[in-house]
């Protein structure tokens, strides 16, 4: 009597006791099977990550050459001297390191500053921001290689290579803010010369190559940074 009435409070009794129909192979094999998609969409997941990582290391690596061409090269102020029959008799280039010029059918001449004193208040602080936006680049490639989910250099736990791949990322972005400031600045002070009537010819500068050069890498840098903290 009481073993009929053993399941009257709660219902009907589970399937897997007195059911025929409960198939224990088709049930692992259903477990087995949302496992198995599981594993597959952490793989894709796993995947689309480390594309993400390579191709931000990639535009960092660009960046890192291009802050590193922009430093060095003396193509960041140029002076043009020009006749009135718009022929070019001489040209100058001022650059962080040194100045160069080059006259008609003569072969371009370099020089490097003798004192720091001689440059321009914009090109002394282009020296120290530059360089080190050269360092923290280097610094941020480096760490964002390291973080990557397919190297194996560091502690292999998820959050120690988020750690680390975020801290590229915002090592990409300060190279970035400091490529971006001496090359705006710079060209500023080119523009408001330029444009002032007290100077005359000779003391008027353009923009040289360098700068739109060190823009572009910037905007690398950040595209980097944005990347390694988003993705």
């Amino acid at each position: 009597m009481g073993s009929a009435t053993a399941y009257s409070v709660y219902g009907k009794p589970p399937q897997s006791y007195f059911d025929p129909a409960y198939d224990e192979k088709a049930a692992k094999s259903y477990m087995d099977s949302v496992y198995e998609e599981k594993k597959r969409v952490e793989k894709k997941a796993r995947s689309e990550a480390v594309c993400c990582e390579v191709v931000a290391l990639v535009f960092g690596f660009v960046g890192l050459i291009g802050v590193s061409a922009v430093t060095g090269l003396p193509m960041w102020k140029v002076t043009a001297f020009i006749q009135e029959n718009i022929i070019v008799m001489e040209t100058r280039w001022e650059g962080l390191w040194m100045n160069c010029y080059r006259q008609a059918n003569i072969r371009m001449q370099c020089k490097v500053y003798d004192s720091l004193l001689f440059l321009p208040a914009e090109l002394q602080a282009a020296r120290g921001l530059m360089c080190s936006s050269v360092a923290v680049s280097a610094i941020a490639l480096i760490l964002s290689a390291v973080g990557m989910k397919c190297t194996k250099v560091v502690d292999h736990r998820p959050r120690t290579k988020h750690i680390v791949l975020v801290t590229g990322g915002c090592l990409f972005l300060v190279g970035c803010v400091t490529t971006i400031i001496p090359i705006s600045w710079t060209a500023n002070v080119i523009i408001r010369d330029f444009y002032n009537p007290l100077l005359i010819d000779a003391q008027r500068r353009e923009l040289g190559e360098a700068l739109y050069m060190g823009w572009v890498t910037s905007a690398l840098l950040f595209v980097a940074g944005v990347i390694l903290l988003c993705r």
